[in-house]
């Protein structure tokens, strides 16, 4: 089954209560934007990594309140980076995260190339940790602002398979 055709899966956690347990920035006075940020309503977003560290964030929030336990946030070897590791059972989730403003497929985010470097990174990940005889997936979730109060959080369950043979 290709990656196209699977459905986004809802899974039982609003992201709206998730934005809501943040608190919420002071409104600054008009004119007083620093250098290097830019504004969304109340709220400063500074640089592409902070954005970033915010969507990866509220995407693990999103899979601890589906019942999924993030074991290790952005995972670091010479093959690539995987954004999410996580259990759910006894299967390994590693979990590449988008965000983006507006409508997007997050599946289209994910070209071949991209999922090669994260497969040779959970390859590296299983190897290191002694994880081999675990069964693994790929998910992507899709993080964007839904106007300026919370956040639509879109989980693909097993969005594409390794190109690499475990």
């Amino acid at each position: 089954m290709t990656a196209a055709a699977l459905p986004a899966t809802a899974v039982p956690c609003d992201a709206r209560s998730m934005s809501e347990k943040r608190p919420r920035a002071r409104p600054r006075e008009q004119g007083t934007r620093q250098a290097g940020t830019r504004e969304t309503g109340t709220r400063k977003i500074g640089s592409r990594a902070e954005l970033g560290g915010r969507g990866e964030s509220l995407a693990a929030e999103f899979l601890e309140c589906a019942g999924i336990m993030v074991v290790e946030r952005n995972y670091r070897c010479r093959a690539g980076e995987i954004d999410l590791i996580a259990i759910d059972g006894e299967t390994v989730v590693f979990v590449e995260v988008k965000l983006r403003r507006g409508d997007f497929d997050p599946l289209e985010a994910v070209d071949p190339r991209k999922q090669g470097q994260i497969a040779r990174a959970a390859f590296d990940y299983l190897i290191r940790r002694g994880l081999m005889s675990r069964s693994a997936r790929f998910d992507v979730i899709a993080v964007s602002q839904d106007g300026p109060s919370g956040w639509d959080i879109r989980h693909v369950v097993d969005a594409f398979d390794s190109p690499i043979e475990y």
